[in-house]
């Protein structure tokens, strides 16, 4: 009688917003011969985009190393050129157009706990605001858990690397390298299953742009750009579709054809002379029964028959079994071989798998009816004997018949300890620190997302062995557009609430009948549906206060609604600046708490995001003067700047390019463009002419900070007369001293004096893309530096033209209004009151 065996395969899923596909046959065939490599590579950088695009399939797909990229970082203090999240709603997304890129490449991804908090000049800020030893010990995590044989790193850790993140997560990666070897370092992560792990080497792979070329003939070198005839493209072409899926930094780029040459350089360890893996045995001769495998998977690859690849399923059956007797305890690379086996083995059998719900959302204690579906799209020797979803079994036993469907309904209830939080990412279930995300549990560290809500877990006899496929439970709905639809299966609160206005003016002047100061709004979205429900509701300052108890209220599902606050009973200015709410009630004889807002992102290219976040209201006690009344606002990527204009009782009209006309813009007192809006609208230096004659007219024309001086191929026209951007020209220490060169000037006077208490308070930097070689015309009224720095007086320019004036902003205001920064407020309305002339 043959041994039973069991088989735990677990398909690790990306949540994406299609379908999951079996492979084609010309995958099953490069995935055969992936099977003979063993090594591993595991490359390192900063950011979300500082991976090698190019490299990454190459080592994937050609050299069919295991391959990751670790960023240390999420992206989450950067720019967002799709929408206008910002912080930590960003670093999801980039969390998100990572993975969208691993699952192009063939690569896995994994990050550190440290938060990018913005631009950094060099390695020193970088590692005293990030907790070093913390974001050294992550990535000693995960090589002593990714057990890589080389380590490669995307920049040198020097000024070089152009950012102090970049040359920082260098130098961490050196020291881990040697740390993650050294049992003295870090042993408390031993009784989690790790052990010190010592790579072969770790190299740095130099680079060749902006200017800066690193490279020299000295240097291994390889090209990265070959054609994959099996998959009908090159690593530069599937690079640049990876790439592209970086949307909201713009990094949309061409699928190259040609030699894409790539250097190294080693920094520790054995130097590598001709080759990466110099020295390293790259197939399974590196234990010593791998000879017998070897020959077994050689004999697979070569009897496989591309128009009927379930002919393989019965060697890879056997070659499974095979490694399970030769090694009963088995390293991480053997656990990873079998994993690819397995799915080789799903693969060639044709079989989909996959479990479904037609609901999106779910509270906790619904029953949610769960659709698992089966088929065996091949001829093979397939047996489905049930489906197990958290404590709910179904057991059978039926052969699955060519190409037949089979269908199962469980219905199961989301029980405890299944919580809220189960659908807020790992990372932000803990108040984070200024540079560390927290995250108490170790085996959550380095991880990309969480875990699936639901997991349904098959188990497929295939020829005599059984094999545990789970797959996560996702919401499915066909789209009239796009079509079949997958998206991540959540639960949801029964209550989600939030506060507004988000920024309250209390010392708005000209009093504003149209801005109410006087009041603040509790706004809640119920998911439920119930009457005469006791609510109980709070507001948090320093202290709780107690709105109203035990008042019955009725819920309706799907239904929004709000209450009015009056701000003085309930707001103290010598207590803080902002508030939070609460609301408790009973359900069903369950007691609730809900302070926090429940909130999705939604883009094509990515699934969508579900999390939490405790909303606040935040009071600005300052006095703010304005002067004007009408504004044209023309809107830019990620642009929140245009909710504070409002809030500051202009009346604000949003402009497009059909607005761009002389006696339509005459109404307005000034025309603010909004962030980055020049460098994605063309349209903007083709109406240059008309914008200078508005301001000649005596308009105000504030223009918020571009990226660069090109728009496409243009390049951009600002203004009656010139200047440039230095794009590496920035102010990022938020409280870096801002000297006033031109005192008298208007821009500090009217009609708000500022004064340096209107620069105290400001968020992640002062300014950015500053301006230099700037025409005479140009007045500039404020210096800046970073420490160790020259001053710089680019961050703000004024140059009065006919009647009225123009103006370049790079200093951050589009951080600092939504922040609630007293002083960014003051700036912008006496930059819209700048006098006429």
């Amino acid at each position: 009688m043959k041994r039973k065996i069991i088989a735990y395969l677990v398909l690790v899923i990306v949540c994406l917003n299609t379908s999951a596909q079996n492979l084609s046959s010309s995958e099953i065939y490069l995935q055969l011969k992936k099977i003979k490599n063993t090594a591993s590579v595991l490359y390192i950088a900063a950011h979300p985009d500082d991976e090698n695009n190019g490299l990454l399939p190459y080592l994937a797909k050609e050299k069919l190393y295991r391959t990751a990229y670790l960023s240390l970082t999420r992206g989450d203090g950067g720019q967002n050129l799709i929408g206008n999240e910002q912080g930590i709603e960003l670093g999801m997304i980039r969390t998100q157009e990572l993975l969208a890129a691993r699952k192009i490449d063939g690569c896995e991804q994994y990050f550190s706990t440290a938060y990018e908090f913005g631009f950094s000049k060099n390695a020193k800020e970088a590692l005293s605001i990030w907790d070093k030893e913390k974001v050294l010990s992550d990535v000693v995590w995960v090589i002593r858990k990714f057990q890589p044989d080389i380590i490669i790193t995307r920049f040198p850790g020097d000024a070089r690397a152009g950012h102090g993140h970049h040359a920082a997560s260098s130098i961490i990666a050196n020291e881990a390298f040697y740390a993650a070897a050294d049992s003295t370092k870090f042993p408390e992560q031993f009784r989690y299953g790790v052990r010190p792990w010592q790579a072969k080497r770790i190299l740095w792979n130099s680079f060749n742009f902006d200017g800066n070329n690193t490279t020299n003939n000295n240097q291994i070198k390889l090209d990265a750009g070959v054609y994959n005839a099996l998959l009908g493209e090159s690593y530069g072409e599937i690079g640049g579709e990876a790439r592209s899926m970086h949307k909201s930094q713009g990094e949309g780029r061409p699928r190259r054809k040609g030699s894409i040459m790539e250097y190294f350089t080693s920094t520790g360890g054995d130097t590598a002379k001709n080759d990466l893996m110099d020295g390293i045995i790259t197939d399974w001769n590196k234990d010593s029964n791998g000879k017998e495998i070897n020959e077994a998977i050689d004999k697979i690859i070569a009897n496989y028959n591309v128009e009927h690849p379930e002919n393989s399923v019965k060697p890879l059956v056997e070659l499974y079994k095979k490694v399970h007797q030769l090694w009963p305890t088995r390293a991480t690379w053997l656990n990873k071989k079998l994993d690819e086996i397995q799915d080789l083995i799903i693969n060639c059998s044709g079989l989909f798998a996959e479990a479904t719900t037609q609901d999106e959302f779910a509270l906790k204690g619904d029953t949610v009816n769960v659709s698992c579906f089966v088929n065996n799209r091949n001829a093979s020797n397939v047996t489905f004997k049930g489906v197990y979803i958290q404590g709910h079994t179904l057991d059978t036993t039926k052969a699955l018949e060519k190409n037949a469907n089979q269908t199962y309904n469980l219905k199961v209830e989301i029980l405890q300890p299944l919580e809220e939080t189960q659908t807020q990412p790992y990372w932000l279930q803990l108040p984070q620190t200024i540079g560390n995300f927290t995250v108490a549990e170790q085996n959550l560290v380095g991880r990309a997302w969480n875990e699936a809500l639901l997991s349904a877990t098959f188990t497929i006899r295939v020829e005599d062995v059984d094999f545990y496929v789970t797959k996560p439970v996702q919401y499915k709905y066909v789209d009239p557009v796009k079509g079949e639809v997958t998206q991540p299966f959540v639960m949801m609160p029964h209550v989600s609430i939030s506060v507004s206005p988000h920024v309250t003016l209390l010392n708005l002047l000209p009093k504003n009948k149209i801005i109410n100061t006087d009041t603040f709004f509790i706004n809640y979205q119920s998911n439920f549906s119930g009457k005469n429900i006791p609510v109980n509701l709070y507001v948090l300052q320093d202290t709780i206060k107690t709105v109203f108890e035990n008042k019955l209220m009725d819920f309706e599902k799907n239904k929004s609604d709000r209450i009015a606050i009056p701000v003085k009973k309930f707001y103290n200015s010598l207590k803080g600046n902002a508030i939070e709410v609460a609301m408790r009630f009973k359900v069903n004889g369950k007691d609730y708490v809900y302070n926090q807002y429940f909130a999705t992102i939604q883009y094509n290219h990515i699934p969508n995001i579900h999390y939490f976040f405790k909303d606040k209201i935040k009071f600005v006690n300052d006095e703010v003067k304005t002067v004007g009344k009408k504004i044209g606002y023309i809107q830019g990527p990620g642009d929140r700047v245009p909710d504070a204009v409002k809030q500051m009782g202009y009346d604000l009209k949003f402009l497009n390019e059909g607005d761009i006309k002389i006696e339509d813009l005459k109404q307005f007192d000034a025309i603010i463009i909004g962030i980055r809006a020049y460098n994605i609208y063309e349209w903007l230096t083709d109406k240059n002419d008309v914008l200078n004659e508005y301001v000649n007219n005596g308009g105000n024309l504030i223009v918020q900070y571009i990226k660069s001086n090109q728009v496409g191929l243009k390049k951009i026209k600002i203004g009656p007369y010139p200047f440039t951007i230095n794009t590496g020209s920035r102010v990022t220490e938020e409280d870096a001293k801002v000297n006033f060169l031109l005192p008298e000037h208007p821009v500090l006077n009217y009609p708000n004096k500022i004064t340096s208490k209107d620069f105290e308070n400001w968020v992640q930097e002062r300014s950015t893309y500053q301006a230099d070689q700037i025409d005479a015309h140009f007045q500039m009224p404020l210096g800046m530096h970073d420490t160790g720095e020259k001053e710089s007086n680019g961050s703000l320019l004024i140059a009065p033209y006919g009647k009225g004036n123009i103006a370049y902003v790079s200093l951050v205001l589009f951080r600092q209004l939504p922040a609630g920064v007293p002083g960014s407020y003051r700036l912008l309305a006496n930059l819209i009151a700048l006098p006429k002339h």
